[in-house]
């Protein structure tokens, strides 16, 4: 449906006026000039019939036009161009939004297993194939994935692949072929400024398909996610994202996705003002991966990396304890070929009952494209965005100093 500000629909009406006018004084001026020849066809007991129904054609027409102008104020008038651009925006989009609920498998005092209901969230029909995307942790540990559309029906849904890396994964479903799904497109998150405006719909409590809008609060956010886990370049927004919304689309006034609400940061659960969605730019990467190989193709190097702490840091007489040891390197790895070093020294790390063997004396890894390494987590994400065959910049410790190389990423073991 096309929407027309309040301006363009007083213009349009009195234009459609003045032309109406023009017209009915050409039809009076080309009467008038030619009543004569008309009288010749038109018997003189059927005048006042004739007026009659050029009278009734004009009076029909003008009230047409006075309807549907009506019609249009009606529906619009009181709205602001902020308000339209929201229900353009919703109308567009919402039957594109899904509610997924998930059922996962419990155990009785008998260790009897059944099913229980699991969590609840939202997603995005991408593909009129009937492929969703959403969060990871939306769908975890679920042994059943049912898909609703906005018309009411379910569906079953099937896992296609899942990035925990950037808590994204991709669903399929199978509707009836006469379903048309409506999809929702990717627009582009590299241009995104803070202030722009931005739409969220989802599945928030369960209240299905609700919008919220706001602002884009902060760009490039690294959020740690877990342990092992940090996502980079998060948008932060204060539209309202609650328990339920996560995994659903996070749109610009166009109604395009630019990001995937993810979580937010609260101390009760609820909205807070703080949101975060993984740029669509990441899902445009990942997305393609999962719906080919059911998984996401990275770069990687080919060596046993341990974290570094303080307490390997006075064991080894290291005056550094961030970044990651280099603990072991394959001969004919990728990194042996950068020049890497593996360590010599064998100690025991770990508890007394999960140690584990590490060498000492090797290379450390400080920084990955000008990226600071501290720990794992921070290791994985330099490298999140690659893929096999992309060459990055390392820079090490070795020895009390700084040295930097090159290594081309390998495919993933």
């Amino acid at each position: 449906m096309k929407l027309y500000t309040k301006q363009y629909v007083i213009i349009s009406s009195i234009l459609s006026a003045i032309l109406v006018a023009t017209l009915f004084s050409f039809g009076i001026y080309f009467f008038s000039n030619n009543k004569d020849n008309i009288a010749s066809v038109i018997p003189k007991n059927n005048d006042t019939e004739f007026t009659k129904i050029i009278d009734d054609d004009y009076i029909t027409e003008t009230k047409h036009n006075e309807i549907i102008a009506e019609k249009i104020l009606n529906d619009f008038s009181g709205y602001t161009q902020d308000e339209l651009q929201n229900i353009s925006v919703y109308e567009k989009c919402n039957e594109a939004v899904v509610n997924i609920t998930t059922q996962t498998m419990a155990y009785d005092w008998f260790y009897i297993p059944y099913a229980t209901e699991g969590g609840s969230g939202s997603g995005s029909i991408i593909d009129t194939r009937g492929y969703v995307l959403t969060n990871v942790h939306v769908i975890e540990n679920s042994t059943k994935i049912f898909i609703s559309l906005a018309d009411g029906s379910q569906y079953e849904g099937k896992v296609v692949g899942i990035d925990t890396a950037s808590d994204l994964a991709v669903l399929k479903f199978d509707p009836p072929k006469e379903v048309v799904l409506k999809t929702i497109s990717f627009a582009d998150s590299e241009n995104l400024k803070v202030g722009q405006k931005v739409i969220a719909i989802g599945n928030p409590f369960a209240l299905e398909r609700t919008m919220t809008t706001g602002i884009i609060s902060g760009l490039g956010r690294p959020i740690q996610t877990s342990k092992t886990t940090i996502i980079r370049d998060m948008i932060q927004t204060d539209s309202a994202i609650n328990p339920g919304n996560s995994g659903g689309p996070l749109l610009d006034t166009k109604g395009r996705m630019i990001g995937i609400n993810t979580m937010i940061y609260s101390t009760s659960g609820s909205s807070a003002g703080i949101g975060f969605a993984v740029p669509v730019s990441t899902a445009k990467r990942v997305v393609s991966d999962l719906i080919k190989f059911g998984k996401v193709r990275r770069g990687v190097i080919q060596a046993k990396v341990i974290p570094m702490n303080a307490s390997i840091a006075r064991y080894a007489n290291l005056k550094i304890s961030t970044g990651m040891l280099v603990s072991e390197v394959d001969k004919n790895s990728n990194a042996a070929q950068a020049g890497i070093r593996a360590g010599t020294q064998s100690v025991q790390y770990g508890s007394r009952f999960n140690s584990q063997t590490i060498y000492l004396g090797g290379d450390i890894i400080v920084a990955i494209d000008k990226i600071q390494i501290a720990t794992y987590a921070d290791y994985l994400s330099a490298i999140e965005s690659k893929k096999p065959g992309d060459t990055v910049n390392i820079t090490l410790m070795r020895d009390g100093h700084k040295i930097e190389t090159k290594i081309t990423l390998a495919e993933e073991y």
